[in-house]
């Protein structure tokens, strides 16, 4: 129950905070979806992606987070800001499941992991050397590069 009401409590103020943001352009949230893995949406053509805090993935959810992430973007090929911070395991069914069908639909993808000593930026680095994405993949620390790295792809 307290999980229902935070995960509401949250969306509203991500909603607020999109819709107050300032400067010269305002950002509309094109579309929001929520699952019990995490938060995603899409906004300027860019595809936003954050799991939520402690989530661990196995093929049944990997599974899950694809097909919703392909349901909200309707057949439209989108760059992805993907924030992996709050993954704290994953199996190797997930990681190859993911491997093979994460990128379906996706231009380019910036990677948010915690600092190089954290397991997120461990796994994806490992994901990276093993699975060599067919598309433009590249591994952040912090937002606005990742940001950056996606503004081409748009």
């Amino acid at each position: 129950m307290l999980t229902i009401a935070f995960c509401l409590v949250f969306a509203t103020i991500l909603c607020w905070v999109f819709a107050n943001l300032p400067g010269p352009k305002s950002i509309s949230m094109e579309r929001y979806f929520e699952n019990e893995f995490a938060v995603f949406w899409i906004s300027e053509k860019i595809l936003f992606f954050n799991y939520k805090p402690n989530v661990v993935i196995d093929l049944l959810s990997a599974q899950q987070i694809v097909a919703d992430r392909i349901e909200i973007q309707d057949g439209t090929a989108y760059p992805i800001l993907c924030d992996i911070r709050g993954i704290i395991d994953s199996d190797k069914a997930a990681r190859n499941y993911l491997a093979q069908h994460g990128s379906i639909l996706a231009k380019a993808v910036g990677i948010i992991a915690s600092d190089q000593k954290s397991v997120s930026f461990y796994m994806i680095s490992f994901y990276m050397k093993i699975s060599r994405p067919q598309i433009p993949t590249k591994v952040f620390t912090d937002r606005s590069s990742a940001l950056e790295f996606l503004k081409p792809f748009v």
